[in-house]
C-alpha cells in the first residue's frame, strides 16, 4: 500500500526530530533546515537561505536533480518526499 503525502511528511519530520502534524501542511523553513542538516547539506549558516533554495539543495542531494541549479524549487511532490524520506533514513514497508 502506498503511503500518503501527509504520512511521508510526518515520517520525515520524526526522522529529523520535529513534531508530527495532524493537519496537512508543507514543511516550514525550520523543518527544511532540519532536513538539510540530516542530509549533511550545507546551507547558509546565517539562516538566510530561502525555502526555495533549500528545496533545490535537498532535491540535488537526494538525486532528484543533477544540481541545485537544475532542481525545481516548488513544494515537494509525493515522489520527491519518498526520495527525501529514503535520504533521511526513513523507510516504509511496501
Amino acid at each position: 500500500m502506498s503511503h500518503t503525502v501527509q504520512e511521508l511528511r510526518n515520517a520525515i519530520r520524526v526522522a529529523t526530530d520535529r513534531f508530527e502534524r495532524e493537519v496537512r501542511a508543507s514543511f516550514t523553513k525550520e523543518e527544511l533546515q532540519a532536513i538539510c542538516e540530516a542530509l549533511g547539506v550545507d546551507v547558509d549558516k546565517t539562516g538566510q537561505s530561502s525555502t526555495s533554495q533549500m528545496r533545490q539543495l535537498i532535491r540535488a542531494h537526494v538525486g532528484i536533480a543533477e544540481s541545485p541549479e537544475a532542481a525545481d524549487n516548488s513544494p515537494f511532490r509525493k515522489a520527491d518526499l519518498q526520495a527525501v524520506a529514503d535520504g533521511v533514513g526513513t523507510s516504509f514497508e511496501s
